[in-house]
């Protein structure tokens, strides 16, 4: 029952996000100049972030200030997640030395079943597991997928939500561009 419960919801948080955010971005012209589901917001702290990836190696978001963190929220049972990761496993090795850290968060799947899917859609990329879902709720992300951009200052100044095709056009042009951003 629970397993059917947690995509309910999440799809439901999701689309009520939509709507709360479509509602801003409309009065926000600076909006207009990013690409199409990009959404500028507010500025404030990232939340704290230390979770373990699925090698068991910890990540604590604190100590990667400096650049521009692509936290991306995740689950396999999500159908645009599913058809999203392989573009995010496509950009991952043009940012691996660059301005830009993409990281992945699981949220409140098993390991086994993290494994399995990223084994066979995106074989070259690594996530934190966030088994509980804990600090994803802390995060907030308004559904499944969605991608904060944290500033190298530690601030909240984009999200994404619902997949992207991060290899194409516009928006390998915004990750390049947060790179050469001096000044979120």
């Amino acid at each position: 029952m629970q397993s059917k419960i947690i995509p309910f919801l999440t799809g439901l948080l999701f689309l009520l996000g939509t709507q709360a955010f479509a509602e801003t971005t409309a009065k926000s012209p600076a909006t207009s100049e990013l690409p199409r589901g990009i959404i500028t917001v507010d500025g404030r702290d990232a939340p704290d972030l230390i979770l373990n990836d699925i090698n068991g190696e910890t990540y604590d978001i604190s100590k990667h200030r400096g650049k521009w963190i692509f936290m991306h929220f995740w689950a396999s049972w999500c159908g645009p997640c599913r058809k999203e990761m392989p573009t995010i496993q496509a950009i991952s090795s043009e940012f691996k030395d660059s301005g830009l850290s993409i990281v992945l968060v699981n949220t409140s799947e098993d390991e086994d079943t993290v494994f399995d899917f990223l084994g066979s859609v995106a074989p070259d990329m690594n996530t934190l597991l966030d088994s509980d879902g804990i600090v994803t709720a802390r995060w907030q992300p308004r559904g499944l997928p969605s991608t904060w951009f944290v500033d190298p200052e530690g601030k909240l100044r984009y999200i994404a939500l619902g997949g992207r095709p991060w290899n194409e056009g516009e928006y390998l042009g915004f990750l390049k561009g947060l790179i050469d951003k001096k000044n979120p």
